[in-house]
């Protein structure tokens, strides 16, 4: 899948990408978020801000300056990571609109996730904002209007449990589900890859023009990127598959025989990658962990 690699904007200038539509690039560049996150702002004069992005003042004088004049009715957050979320309350309480997304950190978790974490794992990797808490919680399908704007927020778990997309016209804001520049994370007990392969699914079956992700450039051929989503996954099961044949295999093991050329700091996310994997195919009765489905299983086939 070629990416958009001359993707680089300017951060903290607000850009027009088409009527009633600016980005604004937050100063964050790094391995887990490339150029920055995107933070974009709908409408014109009576606007909604989405993903306010990370706790950084430069950006949050960004976001301010951009909306001078105007009003800012809502603050849309498609997930509660620590790249997307955190300025959400300092722009409230400057602008006074209401913070909306699915839910705080826990919300929509799986219950095979919520047994992991109860059993001690911890987050993903990739920083959870642990005191994200919306004003107003939004419904799957439910519509959000203001005065020159209109979204319908579609819940597409996977990523992380309260992930949100938003439907814009004939545009998708995908927030971190489907990005511009490389494929999603998925690391458990955040991640779930039985609710991500779903929501791809959903996406899939949608006729969506244009997507706005939450790093890198516009996706201008939406069915095609969700295919190589999919397909991405499905060869990595495949992969996982051949590399257990008939024996029994530790997580590390797998992940070893798979990521022949990771870097050694990126070892323990490939390996959450793996147990992703694991459990989505445990969960479909392919794989079976010996003893408590955790990290430190081997697995077998059935």
């Amino acid at each position: 899948m070629t990416m958009d690699t001359d993707f680089n904007p300017v951060a903290g200038v607000a850009e027009t990408l088409g009527d009633g539509l600016r980005r604004i690039l937050a100063p964050n560049p790094s391995p887990m978020t490339w150029r920055g996150t995107n933070t974009y702002i709908i409408g014109q004069g009576h606007v909604a801000v989405i993903d306010p992005g990370p706790k950084n003042t430069a950006h949050y004088d960004a976001i301010l300056s951009a909306t001078k004049g105007e009003v800012v009715e809502a603050i849309l957050v498609t997930h509660s990571h620590t790249d997307h979320s955190p300025l959400a309350c300092p722009l409230s309480e400057a602008t006074g609109a209401p913070i909306l997304a699915y839910g705080d950190s826990a919300a929509g978790r799986s219950d095979v996730m919520a047994d992991l974490v109860a059993r001690g794992m911890t987050g993903g990797g990739e920083g959870i904002d642990a005191t994200f808490a919306p004003d107003r919680c939004l419904q799957d399908n439910e519509e959000v209007e203001g005065t020159d704007w209109r979204v319908t927020a579609l819940w597409t778990p996977g990523h992380i449990g309260n992930h949100l997309c938003f439907a814009w016209g004939d545009a998708l804001f995908t927030g971190d589900h489907v990005m511009g520049w490389a494929s999603s994370l998925v690391s458990p007990p955040d991640g779930d890859l039985t609710q991500f392969m779903a929501s791809c699914t959903r996406l899939a079956a949608r006729n969506d023009k244009i997507y706005h992700s939450g790093h890198g450039a516009p996706i201008t051929a939406p069915a095609e990127r969700v295919k190589w989503l999919i397909d991405h996954r499905n060869g990595r099961e495949a992969q996982i598959l051949a590399a257990i044949g008939e024996a029994t295999v530790s997580i590390p093991a797998l992940t070893r025989t798979i990521y022949t050329d990771v870097q050694p700091a990126l070892f323990p996310a490939a390996e959450r990658n793996v147990f992703a994997h694991l459990i989505d195919l445990t969960s479909r009765k392919i794989v079976e962990p010996i003893g408590n489905l955790d990290q430190t299983a081997s697995f077998q086939r059935l």
